[in-house]
């Protein structure tokens, strides 16, 4: 069987490209239908496809080294002599070519940046004839790169795959099918014949045509007392805010009623557009909060003041479900993305609260996305503090083992007896039942049960992509509990950029200032003692915001969730789900990687034990993103000679 390649070009409105200066590199750039000027402002004849500005930055040869295509984005460069610099981010960067003329060489230039940058950014610099691209340490900014002599690099792997007829990659796409999926095997493309650099390091492009990796960033040692790392936290989150405001006049914020979004819903607030829109999700759960403490907010922030602030309820009728459209095809202005990611089941959703953003004429919208990840550690975190201070990581893990009901002897032992990464990775996954909530969970990660659905054929696929990864693989931190920081830090910042896509289809752009470097790594460097603190909720945040946050919403100790909308989401939407199922239409059961007679099953019983014991959803953003993205591909049976 042919691999499944893609059936058209990727949406071009946000990405760039960085090409090597040969020819291939001018053919590409024409591939790309780009033309302009150098570094420092737009080129003279704006590029324009399906009416979207493009820039292009220059060799010294006059061949392209890097074109930006992007609608919601901004570009700021600067050159001195044969060496330039460009920032890709939420606002434009000022002052550049003093940054590259003080610069001693690539590494200075980039950590001087990194310095200086508040919120999201990519990089790419040209120093004594070698070019560096970063993203962020978070994940949500990444660099893909394709293999071979003088290779391209992207913030888009669909571009490079559309750049060089890349077939689709079924391991990679197996491994999609899980909930998770770990350091490294998350960093594979799903396109053959491309790499993903980690986040932590620059790719480097020498002038020969070969690659190689340097690291820009190292995650900081827990060191902080909770009151100076608070205060540190408190100016990397404003500046954070303020980056993505920027001189935007009308700004619209998620304000779900947590603490979360509530506290970047004031520092946007005190960011100071002139128009603030905040948008809240009525619940359809009886004994549900956040429309409660939403509404507290609300009239609290008009208290302080109530000029430039609305506020839009939306009633949970209006809401559509999970699942609601998940079987009709992409409206032709929305990008499909760059790979299957877990939130396309709420696609409908995410795109009927950003429209109704759009049509109040928001220019930037914020979310609270990262606060769980950051400010809710899972309880591994906590034993990175069994070596030096056992009482305290007993203390913490102990909460949360009463919580859920962990046996004392099983907690004890998963805590004293977490081995190597890679012998964990080579079992992280299995054909056995799905651990209880029951079972302690304190190792490098969640061990994963594959879902019944799978065929034999992506069974194997996955254990065999976990088992060689685990060969050589290597922790993000040497602590089990800083690695899993890391790990998930990664892991929702990749799933953010799913909302990003949803507010690129409309112009929106969607921001998650908790990803922002500078905010990561506050919170990263204060001591586990004082961000885990079992008689507190989120501490860390909430002393952080203290002189922004009024001291009632802070007071807060719930999380509201919504198992409710999913549940009915699987009822009301059984039917778009069956149809996903079709034989002769999916795409995953054309690659031989589920059962579709076992999904058109389960879909037609939405109140089967099955769905509490595993999830769909990613199995449903896999089947959704194919067909947006690849031709479609013959079942294997009809293959069969």
């Amino acid at each position: 069987m042919q691999p499944a390649r893609p059936a058209q070009p990727p949406e071009l409105r946000d990405c760039f490209v960085v090409l090597p200066d040969t020819p291939r590199g001018r053919a590409t750039a024409g591939r790309l239908a780009a033309s302009g000027a150098g570094p420092g402002g737009r080129p003279a004849a704006p590029v324009r496809a399906d009416d979207v500005p493009g820039e292009v930055f220059r060799y010294p040869s006059g061949r392209p080294w890097v074109i930006v295509r992007s609608r919601l984005r901004r570009v700021s460069g600067a050159e001195q002599g044969a060496d330039a610099v460009v920032v890709i981010g939420p606002t434009g960067v000022p002052d550049l070519a003093a940054d590259l003329a003080a610069a001693r060489d690539s590494a200075d230039l980039h950590q001087r940046l990194a310095r200086r940058l508040p919120g999201v950014h990519h990089v790419v610099s040209r120093v004594g004839g070698e070019t560096w691209v970063r993203g962020t340490a978070s994940g949500l900014r990444r660099v893909h790169t394709t293999d071979g002599a003088h290779p391209l690099a992207s913030d888009r792997p669909a571009v490079l795959a559309h750049l060089t007829d890349a077939a689709l990659d079924e391991s990679a796409l197996a491994l999609r099918l899980l909930d998770f999926v770990p350091h490294p095997l998350g960093d594979r493309p799903v396109w053959r014949g491309l790499d993903t650099t980690d986040p932590a390091h620059a790719l480097v492009l020498r002038a020969d045509g070969t690659r190689t990796t340097r690291r820009w960033w190292q995650a900081p040692e827990p060191e902080l007392p909770l009151a100076e790392g608070a205060a540190r936290l408190g100016d990397a989150l404003d500046r954070a805010v303020r980056a993505h405001v920027g001189d935007r006049t009308r700004v619209s914020c998620e304000l779900s009623g947590g603490l979360d979004s509530t506290s970047l819903a004031f520092l946007t607030r005190r960011a100071g557009p002139a128009d603030l829109s905040l948008l809240t999700v009525a619940s359809r759960e009886r004994h549900a909060e956040d429309e409660t403490w939403a509404l507290r907010a609300v009239d609290l922030a008009r208290a302080e003041r109530p000029d430039g602030l609305t506020h839009d309820l939306v009633p949970a009728d209006r809401v559509p479900l999970f699942y609601a459209g998940v079987s009709e095809p992409l409206a032709p202005a929305e990008p499909p993305g760059d790979e299957p990611l877990p939130g396309a089941a709420g696609r409908a959703r995410a795109r009927m609260l950003l429209a109704r953003a759009a049509d109040r004429g928001s220019t930037c919208h914020i979310t609270g996305y990262g606060g769980d990840e950051l400010f809710m550690p899972l309880p591994a975190v906590a034993g990175d503090l069994l070596p030096r201070r056992p009482l305290a990581a007993w203390n913490r893990i102990g909460a949360v083992r009463h919580q859920l009901g962990w046996p004392l002897a099983a907690t004890a032992r998963a805590l004293l007896t977490r081995g190597a990464y890679r012998s964990w990775l080579a079992d992280a996954v299995t054909d056995e039942g799905l651990p209880t909530a029951r079972t302690p969970q304190l190792d490098w990660g969640v061990r994963q049960s594959l879902p019944p659905w799978l065929t034999a054929d992506a069974r194997a696929l996955v254990r065999d992509a976990f088992r060689a990864a685990a060969a050589d693989a290597r922790p993000l931190a040497p602590r089990p509990g800083r690695h899993l920081d890391l790990d998930t830090l990664r892991m929702g910042a990749r799933h953010f950029r799913t909302l990003e896509d949803y507010g690129l289809g409309l112009g929106l752009p969607v921001a998650a200032p908790l990803y922002a470097d500078h905010v990561i790594e506050a919170t990263l460097a204060v001591r586990l003692t004082d961000r885990i603190d079992p008689a507190r909720y989120k501490p860390l945040l909430a002393e952080a915001v203290r002189d922004v946050v009024p001291a009632a919403l802070r007071a807060r100790t719930t999380k509201d969730h919504m198992n409710g909308d999913t549940v009915q989401g699987l009822v009301r939407h059984a039917g778009e789900l069956g149809r996903l199922w079709e034989p002769a239409a999916s795409r995953l059961a054309g690659l031989g990687l589920v059962d579709a007679g076992r999904l058109e099953a389960l879909a037609a019983d939405p109140h089967s034990p099955l769905h509490a014991r595993y999830s769909i959803d990613s199995t449903v953003a896999c089947e959704m993103w194919l067909r947006a993205t690849t031709t479609p591909t013959p079942h294997r049976e009809a293959l069969t000679p």
